[in-house]
C-alpha cells in the first residue's frame, strides 16, 4: 500500500482539504478545496487562515522533536489547472485606492509569517513539497519557491506577472530565488513578468523534479520515501542549509515593507489593470469549473 493510499482526512477547513497519515509523519494540504463559479484560486484571506491555521497545529516545540525523525508536508491544490494565482488582486485594488497602508501590511506580514515558517521546516524537522499541477503565479509561485522542493508536472506554468501592473513580487520572490539561481537570472524573471513552462524551469533549477502530465502526486511519493531512508541525513541538511543559505524573518519583512509602498503609489491604470486581470482569472476559472 503506497503512502498516500495510507493518508486521512484529519481535520475540514473551508478552503483546504488535510490529509495526513496515522503516525503524523507526511501531511497533504489541498488549496481551493472551495473553488467553484466566481471563487478565484488566490490568497484570499480565508485562505491564508487556514493554512496557517494547520500549519500551526503541526508545528511541534522543540522539546516534542527527535533527532532521527523527519516528517514531510505537501503543498497541492483542488482548484483545475490551478495550483495558486497569487495575492488577492481585488483586495490589493481596493485598498490601494482607500490607501489603507495598515491593511495591506497587515496582509503582506501575514503572508511572509507563512512562507517563512514553510522554508524553515516549520522549525527544523519537516522538509516542504510544493505540487504543481497547475498555474502558479505571483505569490503562488513565491509559495512554491519557499519549500525545500518543487515537483510540477510538465506542461504548468509558472511566473511573477507583478511587473505588468507596476509592482514587483514582494513576498520572498527575490530572497527564495536568488538562492537557486544566480541574483542576475532572479531580476530577470521577475522584470520580465513572462510565464515559463516546468520544463524551462527544470532546466535552470527553479523546479527540482519534472514529473509527466498525472505523475506529480507519484514523483512525490517517491521523494517522501527516498529521504525517509535516510532522515537523520535530511534533518542535518535541513540545519545546514538555515546556516548557509539563511532567509531570515527580517529580509522578508523588510521587502515587503518596500512591496506595501510600492503598492500604495501605482496609479488608475495599474489598477485597471489588477482588476482586468482579476474578470479574465474569475472567468476561467469558471469555465474550468464548470
Amino acid at each position: 500500500m503506497s503512502t498516500i493510499e495510507k493518508l486521512r482526512r484529519v481535520r475540514s477547513y473551508n478552503t483546504v482539504r488535510v490529509e495526513s497519515d496515522p503516525a503524523g509523519a507526511c501531511h497533504w494540504l489541498h488549496m481551493h478545496t472551495d473553488v467553484g463559479r466566481g471563487i478565484r484560486p488566490c490568497f484570499r484571506t480565508e485562505l491564508m487562515n487556514d493554512m496557517w491555521d494547520f500549519l500551526s497545529s503541526i508545528t511541534l516545540r522543540d522539546d516534542q522533536r527527535s533527532g532521527n525523525r523527519l516528517r514531510h508536508v505537501v503543498l497541492a491544490s483542488d482548484a483545475p489547472a490551478a495550483f495558486n494565482l497569487g495575492g488577492d488582486l481585488e483586495l490589493f485594488a481596493r485598498l490601494i485606492r482607500e490607501q489603507d497602508r495598515q491593511r495591506l501590511l497587515s496582509y503582506a506580514r501575514h503572508c511572509i509569517d507563512g512562507v517563512h515558517h514553510l522554508h524553515t521546516g516549520l522549525g527544523g524537522d519537516v522538509r516542504t513539497i510544493a505540487l504543481i499541477q497547475g498555474d502558479a503565479l505571483g505569490g503562488g509561485m513565491e509559495l512554491a519557491l519557499a519549500c525545500h522542493h518543487i515537483v510540477a508536472e510538465e506542461g504548468v506554468e509558472m511566473g511573477l506577472p507583478e511587473v505588468l501592473f507596476g509592482l514587483f513580487p514582494g513576498m520572498g520572490a527575490y530572497s527564495f530565488l536568488s538562492r537557486r539561481v544566480s541574483s542576475q537570472m532572479a531580476e530577470r524573471i521577475i522584470l520580465e513578468g513572462r510565464l515559463y513552462k516546468a520544463e524551462e524551469l527544470h532546466r535552470m533549477g527553479v523546479v527540482d523534479i519534472l514529473a509527466p502530465k498525472g505523475g506529480g502526486a507519484q514523483a512525490v511519493e517517491a521523494l517522501i520515501q527516498q529521504q525517509q531512508r535516510s532522515p537523520i541525513s535530511h534533518l542535518a541538511l535541513n540545519a545546514a542549509r538555515t546556516m548557509a543559505q539563511p532567509v531570515s524573518r527580517d529580509e522578508l519583512m523588510n521587502i515587503t515593507e518596500l512591496w506595501v509602498d510600492s503598492a500604495l503609489r501605482l496609479g488608475d491604470k495599474s489598477l485597471k489593470m489588477m482588476e482586468r486581470i482579476v474578470r479574465a482569472q474569475v472567468r476561467r476559472s469558471a469555465a474550468q469549473a464548470a
